[in-house]
């Protein structure tokens, strides 16, 4: 009886303190300027490569260094990529990951969450929904709509339905 209490009492602490990090990590906070942010960009084949690409032409020079995630069989996006880069100069630490839909940036993004969670590193996610998405949002939108920091739409319906997002007009 006297072991299953102590269990019973571990386990709480354990959990106490897991949702106390939770909070930490997932409370809105104001953004601190800072010279340069690494980048971490998710890369999905066809349109979503190209819209990626489209941001990324419109960011500074300050998201720098830029890491890519590619699929092994999406020869093209990582050609598109590769003569991205070349056109661009390459410059300076991975703290901001940058996604627009693609299934396969929902997996990245947790275990970007997961860094923070841990206390590894804080990383900013960046979600910009698919200009393609007018009135719902797409599967990675509504799971990441509640895991990003900055949750970016680009119709003003999206806004409407999901106030904590960012409506900054057609940015693609």
């Amino acid at each position: 009886m006297g072991g299953t209490l102590i269990l019973a009492a571990a386990a709480g602490t354990v959990a106490v303190l897991l949702a106390v990090r939770l909070w930490v990590v997932l409370r809105p906070r104001a953004a601190v300027p800072r010279r340069s942010l690494s980048l971490l960009v998710v890369a999905g084949s066809g349109g979503h490569t190209t819209e990626i690409l489209r941001l990324l032409e419109n960011l500074s020079d300050a998201y720098s260094p830029r890491h890519y995630i590619i699929a092994d069989t999406d020869e093209m996006s990582a050609h598109k990529i590769n003569s991205f880069e070349v056109n661009r100069a390459d410059r300076n630490p991975s703290a901001v990951v940058l996604c627009n839909g693609p299934g396969t940036c929902v997996p990245i993004c947790i275990s970007a969450l997961l860094l923070g969670i841990l206390g590894i590193k804080k990383v900013i996610i960046v979600y910009v929904e698919s200009i393609c998405r007018v009135e719902h949002l797409s599967l990675s939108g509504k799971i990441l709509f509640h895991l990003s920091d900055y949750f970016i739409v680009q119709w003003p319906t999206l806004k409407e339905k999901y106030p904590k997002s960012v409506y900054l007009g057609r940015i693609v």
